[in-house]
C-alpha cells in the first residue's frame, strides 16, 4: 500500500520550534472546541411559561407571603432565572499567526515523542482491508488514534479510511492543534510534509 521512508528529514522550521510553554496550545485547543459547539440549550423565562395569569391568593390577610404569579422562578414549574436563551456566543478567536505558531508547536511535540511517520505515498484501491493490514504491518494497534495527512485527498483513500473509527484522513493545510494533540500516530506523506512546510514555514 505505501512505502515507508524513515530517512526523510522533517523541516526544523515547522517540526523543531521552541515550545516555551503550553499556553498557546491550550488556547488553540479550547478555541477549536468552542467554535464547534452547538448552542441548543434554552430555558423558559417566567414570561414564557404558560399559565400563572391568576394571582395565587389575595395580597393580604392570608398570613402567607405575597405572590403575583405561580410562574415566579422560585416556584416549582416556574420560569428559570438567568438560564440559557439559545443566543449565547461561545466562539473564541485566535489570530491566524498565533494559530499557525500553535500548530508548529504541536507538530514539534509530536516529532519529539516520535509519533510522526513519513511515507513516500499511499496507494490503495479503496479497500478498508488494505489500510488495516498496512497499519498492522507498521505495528500500529487498532486502539490507536491515527491521523493520515496527505497533500490531496483521493476518492479511493477516502473510501478506504471512512469506515475506520480511529483513523482520520486530513488534508495537510487543514491540520489543527486538536487533531495533532489527540493523535497517537501521525502518518504523513512526503508531499504532505512539503505542503505543511510551505503553509507553516516561518
Amino acid at each position: 500500500m505505501a512505502e515507508t521512508t524513515p530517512k526523510t528529514s522533517l523541516p526544523k522550521s515547522v517540526f523543531a520550534v521552541e515550545v516555551p510553554n503550553h499556553e498557546l496550545l491550550k488556547l488553540s485547543y479550547q478555541a477549536y472546541l468552542a467554535n464547534g459547539r452547538s448552542n441548543y440549550a434554552k430555558t423558559l423565562k417566567r414570561g414564557e411559561v404558560s399559565g400563572g395569569g391568576k394571582k395565587p391568593w389575595k395580597q393580604k390577610g392570608t398570613g402567607r407571603a405575597r405572590f403575583g404569579s405561580s410562574r415566579n422562578p422560585i416556584w416549582r414549574k416556574g420560569g428559570i432565572a438567568f438560564g440559557p436563551t439559545g443566543n449565547e456566543n461561545y466562539t473564541k478567536t485566535v489570530p491566524v499567526k498565533a494559530k499557525r505558531v500553535a500548530i508548529r508547536q504541536a507538530l514539534t511535540l509530536a516529532a519529539q515523542a516520535k509519533e510522526i511517520l513519513v511515507i513516500d505515498n499511499i496507494k490503495t484501491t479503496g479497500k478498508t482491508a488494505e489500510v488495516v493490514k498496512w497499519l498492522a504491518d507498521q505495528k500500529i494497534t487498532a486502539s490507536s488514534n491515527v491521523v493520515i495527512v496527505v497533500d490531496t485527498k483521493t476518492p479511493e483513500l477516502v473510501r478506504a479510511t471512512s469506515n475506520l473509527q480511529r483513523v482520520q484522513l486530513v488534508q495537510a493545510t487543514y491540520l489543527n492543534v486538536f487533531t495533532i494533540l489527540n493523535a497517537d500516530k501521525l502518518i504523513m506523506t512526503s508531499a504532505a510534509v512539503k505542503a505543511v512546510e510551505k503553509w507553516l514555514g516561518a
